[in-house]
């Protein structure tokens, strides 16, 4: 009973252990930080287990790298990044077979070699971005390495030996989830790692960012200070990403101006408080009376003493970031919420969209013109938002009377009216299942001459029949909007289950309206709505 309780609480230790390394490393994260601690407890009671297969799914700069160094630490193993860009040569997995002039073992087994232990932890980054070529599939053959019931015998071509692999924790990194083969990501476990709130970044930059970046300047809290309000300024106005790599960067470039000035500062003190040549040096000297000499040590001491206190802590300082300082260092401001000025006429909308750079608020725009029913759609659209625009505009077609549209009897909603759809930064291609409402919304904007609500924002897919089918990428999306300062968003009902995964923060920030049908989208993001529309739906409950 003694040996089983001392064992309990060196596992209990051991697991607070871990969660206090991985709290110091990275803030929030909580989804990710769990896994890991799983694996950390199970690991303790069961020394045998065999290294999980993590895949981490996120947009760049959300610390998808560093938090697998933090796992190697907290397990005390060794770490080796692998880096898989660009790779096209099975070879560069399994290695050459040494027939061939200059061959080598695989990345493998070359960074078993590096770690210098058969246990380390491996980071694939970036499995996304492998390719094919006439050289073979490297996804391919990282099926044997990442399943754990074949790496045990996993054979390297130019070893030529099986090597058991199965002791090895690999981590996979990747931006999107839809370039990596089928198969490859049935071995693997898919942990989500969304981007950062407003109030997420703030807590990084302080208690990270600030300080890497004031050391590796040569500055101190005593020569720079930043606070709460020119951080979330930079957040704010100078920044627009789910990471935080370019927040990084700004907090960087801060840091360099005001060490030039401080350099200059101190130049300037030096050369100003240079001591003066004494009389002896200058030809005149005067003997020094008797009990003056003391007198005259301690000024000299009270001198340098001064000079030392001012290379020290330099006049004018700390320099204080505030908004003025900001402009003045990092120029205008970059990103600026024009909403209201955006959507003051009808025919626009504001959508949301999932990209590998995570959440991004999508606007569209309609306009009509006399002609003879022709839609154009541009915008570099695929194929899939190009069948949601007509899927919209039918729908409109057949339910014009119940919006408040006035058609001719005999005559159809297009019969002498061309019809435009855009999406701004026609230089990106965009394409994916969720932007139904948004066009509905926006083409029943335009033909009703009514304006979209500026503080509301859609996504969504629609049917036929009018109903809005679920879409991913939930989080991302309303991080987003909550970014671009919106304040209403409008979301499928079979998604609420996603929603669960929103911090708290942020839903407490938002109005989320929840809708199964078109008819509830337009309610609730025109003002008066269209009573008309759900007036003849009848719900039929299940038999089942």
């Amino acid at each position: 009973m003694l040996l089983h309780g001392c064992i309990n609480g060196y596992i209990k230790e051991f697991v607070l252990c871990g969660r206090k390394d991985l709290d110091t490393d990275h803030y929030a994260m909580e989804k990710l930080k769990k896994r890991v601690l799983e694996y950390l407890a199970v690991r303790q009671l069961k020394n045998t287990l065999k290294g999980p297969i993590l895949c981490f799914v996120g947009p760049p700069g959300v610390g998808k790298t560093s938090i697998g160094r933090s796992i190697a630490h907290t397990l005390g193993r060794e770490f080796h990044r692998i880096s898989l860009g660009g790779i096209c040569d099975q070879s560069d997995i399994r290695g050459h077979r040494r027939t061939y002039i200059g061959a080598m073992p695989g990345r493998i087994i070359q960074g078993l070699k590096t770690a210098g232990t058969k246990n380390p932890v491996f980071l694939l980054d970036e499995i996304d971005k492998l390719n094919k070529s006439y050289h073979g599939d490297p996804a391919a053959a990282l099926l044997e390495v990442l399943d754990p019931e074949q790496n045990n015998s996993f054979t390297d071509h130019y070893v030529n030996v099986p090597f058991d692999l199965s002791q090895v924790l690999f981590i996979a990194t990747a931006n999107n989830l839809g370039t990596i083969p089928a198969p490859l990501r049935d071995r693997m476990e898919i942990i989500p790692v969304a981007g950062y709130t407003q109030e997420e970044k703030l807590h990084i930059a302080i208690r990270h960012l600030i300080p890497k970046q004031l050391k590796e300047h040569g500055l101190t809290h005593k020569q720079i200070q930043f606070p709460n309000d020119a951080v979330q300024c930079i957040i704010g106005k100078y920044t627009k990403e789910a990471g935080v790599r370019t927040l990084e960067r700004k907090i960087a470039a801060v840091c360099r101006a005001v060490a030039v000035r401080v350099a200059e500062t101190q130049q300037k003190t030096a050369d100003d408080e240079k001591p003066k040549k004494s009389a002896s040096e200058m030809g005149e000297h005067e003997p020094v009376k008797k009990g003056e000499e003391d007198v005259v040590e301690v000024l000299a001491n009270q001198e340098a003493a001064g000079l030392a206190d001012t290379f020290a802590h330099p006049p004018e300082m700390p320099y204080l970031i505030d908004e003025h300082a900001l402009e003045d260092i990092l120029g205008p401001v970059q990103f600026e919420i024009d909403m209201c000025e955006r959507l003051s006429q009808p025919g626009v909308a504001v959508g949301l969209a999932w990209t590998e750079l995570g959440g991004e608020v999508m606007f569209v725009e309609a306009t009509k013109m006399e002609g003879d029913g022709k839609l154009t759609l541009t915008g570099q659209l695929g194929s899939v938002m190009k069948e949601s625009a007509t899927l919209a505009l039918n729908w409109l077609r057949s339910h014009a009377v119940e919006c408040g549209i006035t058609v001719v009897k005999g005559l159809d909603l297009l019969s002498t009216t061309d019809v435009h759809i855009h999406f701004p930064a026609g230089a990106v291609n965009k394409d994916g299942p969720s932007a139904g409402v948004a066009i509905v919304s926006v083409l029943v904007s335009l033909f009703t001459d009514r304006c979209v609500r500026s503080d509301t924002a859609m996504t969504g897919e629609i049917t036929l029949r009018g109903l809005v089918l679920p879409v991913g990428g939930i989080k991302d999306k309303i991080l987003a909007a909550h970014r671009a300062g919106i304040t209403q968003v409008i979301v499928p009902q079979r998604n609420e289950k996603d929603l669960k995964e929103v911090p708290t923060i942020i839903k407490n920030d938002l109005n989320i309206i929840l809708c199964s049908r078109i008819g509830q989208v337009l309610n609730a993001v025109f003002d008066g709505g269209f009573p008309d529309l759900d007036r003849g739906v009848e719900v039929v409950p299940s038999k089942l």
